[in-house]
């Protein structure tokens, strides 16, 4: 019987000839000023066009969306021309990449916005931390400050903003586009009872909570179309200050209604990469119900168990980020059997070439 990891899987308007997909991973090297993608980018991206799908570390849809230092964004001419570089590097590799548009909301700092709070659903005081730069240019953790609540004209803008992206990103040479609702970042702040106590149409009821969500969904499909359109969800689990007290119920919700647009994908970030308790089988099941299309797992995976959940039918394709960084050709490597290399953490976040271009791919 052949691997399960390796058999053909369209999703959407792309054809993929593995089930192998290189998740998002911020690692904090766009060009500043402008936050700009560059050469050094395209090289790290041409490296993993193994993978069946690159779905690109999180890129600002606006300047208000950006969160931490040196992530690039797609809101500018400068940085979709940076991008075409890098679409066209994994093309040329034989890959295909999905761009993931980003607004992270209140996990955030007031020096990214000219002194003024980020924003958010409410104004409410988290505890999260976000990445600056220090008087030296280094990274430094910092607390985030309370935020702002964005306003109708807000909301509306943050729509046209998701819109605008998804046409840069169709210029910008993507094969298609995640919208990022994870990790505590400004869709699932919305979504999330905890983070988001608004009195409006867009608080309360859980239909009002998803309402920004849906509302950025269809502009998204809009703008291009549902087959080119995935999103990132992570129901369950604590993240950058969001523990969504309903979280079972918004994923179930939010599955359901992708599955009535008919979207490309749905991914699943799973709360035990972050150091939470591994999915319970019984949800994965009832998100199966709900969403009867592609889902794309992520979290502590290795091959042996996105193969199983593949031959269950709860997942169609496993997204692998952390493997990713230090092995370049990890679908290559499941496939044989090959040993994995070790990331390097100290250099995740920021710097140069090292721990970044320079692992090999396995010989």
């Amino acid at each position: 019987m052949s691997d399960p990891l390796f058999r053909p899987l369209t999703i959407g308007a792309a054809q993929l000839p593995h089930r192998v997909l290189m998740a998002p991973l911020t690692r904090m090297r766009a060009d500043d000023p402008g936050d700009v993608p560059n050469a050094m980018m395209a090289d790290y991206y041409r490296q993993r066009a193994g993978a069946a799908l690159i779905v690109s570390e999180g890129t600002q849809v606006s300047r208000q969306g950006k969160g931490y230092m040196d992530t690039p964004g797609i809101h500018s001419a400068e940085q979709v021309a940076g991008w075409r570089t890098v679409t066209d590097a994994v093309h040329e590799a034989g890959g295909l990449i999905a761009a993931q548009l980003w607004h992270v909301g209140r996990v955030s700092h007031e020096s990214f916005h000219g002194g003024e709070p980020p924003v958010s659903a409410s104004a409410l005081p988290f505890r999260s931390r976000t990445t600056v730069k220090d008087a030296e240019g280094r990274p430094v953790r910092v607390n985030c400050p309370t935020p702002r609540a964005l306003d109708a004209d807000g909301i509306a803008a943050v729509v046209e903003d998701y819109r605008r992206a998804t046409r840069h990103a169709r210029d910008a040479g993507f094969d298609l586009v995640e919208i990022h609702a994870a990790h505590g970042y400004l869709l699932h702040q919305f979504l999330a009872a905890d983070s988001n106590h608004r009195e409006d149409e867009y608080g309360g009821p859980l239909a009002n909570r998803a309402r920004l969500l849906l509302e950025v969904l269809d502009a998204v499909i809009d703008e291009w179309d549902a087959a080119h359109v995935g999103v990132r969800i992570s129901p369950v689990g604590s993240f950058n200050g969001v523990d969504d007290p309903e979280g079972v119920q918004a994923g179930l919700h939010v599955a359901a209604a992708f599955a009535e647009r008919g979207i490309a994908f749905l991914h699943l970030s799973e709360p035990d990469w972050a150091g939470g308790p591994a999915l319970e089988e019984e949800y994965r099941k009832h998100l199966r119900a709900a969403f009867p299309g592609i889902i794309v797992g992520a979290g502590n995976y290795d091959a042996q168990k996105a193969r199983t959940l593949i031959e269950s039918g709860l997942i169609d394709a496993a997204a692998f980020g952390r493997a990713y960084i230090a092995n370049p050709d990890l679908a290559q490597r499941l496939r044989t059997g090959a040993a994995l290399t070790d990331p390097d953490a100290s250099t995740f976040y920021g710097g140069d070439e090292r721990g970044y271009t320079d692992y090999a791919a396995y010989r």
